[in-house]
């Protein structure tokens, strides 16, 4: 039974009262036991569908966080929205509903928060464009809210060495140069993707699973750890706990996500050599928070932020390996070190950035994270360009 005042939340105008028979009426439709339907209400959203391997572990890791809801007090409610991945819709028409998708995710994912009045939100995401539409809905909403990133895929092998998509789309271009047989093709697009999970490297959906974390908005050390490992269900309990402890606290997504920790995640992206696209999402982001954050903030951060992250496509390394290397809160620990992290930023533990690092230590015998003075490259691999010739940026 939860000890929080639902008089107070926003479910109290879908279960409270007498003239809310009828809304009850459809909970126990549900098989919701009276108590059940008299606690706060957390919605647990998912971008799980059959499109790619990206979403497919994210069923089984949303009922872990409604284990983790209902383990404290709290009623979960599953539902699902859309995506569009890159990787399937590339090539043809379909990568015109890319970008699109983002805003049906995070319209949809408000629509339907709002529409049953739920007090929190546990947001679960697995591919490019979900991670930020999520993200986006949980700033707009501004109800308590904690995100989960799906999880990588784990590298396939070919040849005896460890391969990602990339090294498909390197191989189409072999095949067609003759430089490879089509017996090889059909080897290494069976081998490069094992297992469901979003792809290995620091694409897109990797970039933007760091900023969750850099951000705020996820737990510490969520990210990184491959999708098909079972303890990623976890870090999905954990995040259904702490939804429940952030309605207790009152603590939202915009007493997170500030212009400091947008500063953050922006060199967290730079500092792993991420993904071009954060260049769109990081604003997008901003903008749902109401905070002035654009291309060219982005810019002056990748400018003056050293590149310390070994991951492919630009270095060797994939996701996994920068779990096993400590994940993303040795990345942080490293640029905080060095200067380069606001230390005061407030996360969805209750505690700063600095506070979560504090028992982190860089680990020596280790070659994907490099520190901040002994960099790959003094900057990131990102230049913003401004003047006549893209007067918006590019």
């Amino acid at each position: 039974m939860s000890k929080i005042d639902k008089s107070k939340l926003p479910s109290r105008h879908a279960t409270e009262g007498p003239d809310r028979a009828p809304h009850r009426a459809f909970y126990y439709a549900m098989g919701l036991s009276e108590e059940e339907i008299h606690q706060p209400f957390v919605g647990v959203a998912t971008t799980w569908n059959e499109t790619a391997p990206c979403n497919i572990t994210l069923r089984r890791q949303a009922q872990a966080a409604k284990r983790g809801v209902a383990a404290t007090g709290g009623t979960p409610r599953e539902f699902t929205t859309i995506t569009v991945t890159d990787g399937i819709a590339m090539g043809h028409q379909g990568m015109k509903a890319s970008l699109v998708s983002r805003e049906t995710i995070a319209d949809s994912v408000e629509l339907c928060v709002r529409g049953h009045a739920y007090d929190g939100l546990v947001g679960i995401a697995g591919c490019d464009k979900s991670l930020p539409g999520m993200m986006m809905a949980m700033l707009r909403l501004n109800v308590p809210a904690v995100f989960i990133y799906g999880g990588s895929i784990l590298p396939g092998r070919f040849h005896g060495r460890d391969i990602t998509i990339q090294d498909v789309f390197e191989a189409v271009g072999e095949h067609s140069s003759g430089a490879m047989t089509d017996a090889e093709l059909l080897e290494i697009e069976k081998v490069a993707c094992p297992t469901g999970g979003s792809c290995g490297g620091q694409f897109t959906a990797n970039t933007m699973a760091c900023v969750s974390e850099a951000v705020g908005l996820a737990l510490p050390n969520s990210t990184m750890m491959p999708a098909p490992y079972d303890s990623r269900d976890e870090y999905a309990d954990a995040a259904g706990r702490e939804v429940m402890r952030l309605i207790e606290s009152n603590l939202r997504p915009r007493d997170i996500v500030t212009l400091k920790s947008l500063e953050n995640a922006a060199t967290v992206v730079a500092a792993s050599g991420g993904s071009t696209n954060a260049g769109l999402h990081l604003p997008a982001m901003a903008n749902e928070a109401g905070i002035d954050f654009d291309l060219f903030d982005v810019a002056k951060i990748f400018k003056r932020t050293p590149y310390i992250a070994d991951l492919k496509p630009g270095g060797k390394y994939v996701a996994k390996d920068l779990y096993e290397a400590g994940g993303v809160p040795v990345l942080m620990k490293a640029l905080l070190d060095g200067g380069y992290l606001h230390s005061d930023c407030m996360t969805v533990t209750g505690k700063t950035i600095a506070e979560n690092l504090d028992g982190f230590t860089f680990p020596a015998e280790q070659n994907v994270i490099r520190t901040t003075d002994a960099p790959l490259t003094p900057t990131g691999g990102v230049v913003g360009l401004r003047g006549n010739l893209a007067p918006d940026g590019a």
